[in-house]
């Protein structure tokens, strides 16, 4: 049943054209991601910043006692931020896969209802005709399928028998016939 709903949510995202959203989905993940790792960045640049500004002022006044941060408060002041910023990326991480698993229950769920309703149709439709009657005019005239048309109103157009259109076509499926097809129309009469 796992494998169906993966198999399904990947059918579906292919088939269905959701694609391009869960694409859009995961490039704002990875851009939250980026977003953040960049600010991380940016922080520790700053730390390393106020390092150097502070080894400065040390060297300038010639003692850390007075008043400056020592090195084991930058240190400490360090550990702190870099515990605040993995919370805050471990938080966008676990966020982003909540968002991500809820994305893929409902592809699931939209994947197995497409499923059911192709088996549905494919369970009601029309038996498909196998064997045709030789029974039908030999004589006709050819005709092109044309934007709308269908096997009842090229009968009704030609004054033929749509089972004569079938027989002499052999025609498994009636409800498919292609735009530009020519179809062998027999005369009514001539048998």
């Amino acid at each position: 049943m796992l494998k169906r709903f993966w198999l399904s949510a990947v059918i579906l995202v292919l088939s269905l054209g959701s694609r391009a959203s869960a694409q859009v989905e995961l490039a704002n993940l990875r851009e939250d991601v980026r977003g953040l790792n960049q600010r991380l960045s940016e922080l520790s640049l700053k730390v390393e910043q106020l390092e150097r500004e502070n080894n400065d002022l040390r060297a300038k006044h010639g003692s850390a006692e007075r008043g400056y941060a020592t090195l084991v408060q930058l240190n400490d002041a360090v550990s702190d931020l870099n515990r605040v910023i993995k919370s805050a990326v471990a938080t966008s991480k676990n966020e982003t896969l909540a968002q991500v698993a809820t994305q893929m229950e409902k592809l699931g769920k939209q994947t197995n209802a497409a499923l059911d309703s192709l088996a549905k149709n494919q369970a009601t439709r029309p038996a498909v005709t196998t064997s045709f009657g030789e029974d039908y005019p030999k004589e006709g005239v050819s005709y092109t399928v044309q934007k709308g048309d269908n096997l009842a109103s090229i009968a009704k157009k030609t004054g033929a028998k749509q089972q004569d259109i079938i027989n002499a076509n052999k025609i498994s499926d009636p409800s498919k016939i292609n735009l530009g097809q020519t179809l062998f129309i027999p005369v009514a009469g001539n048998k």
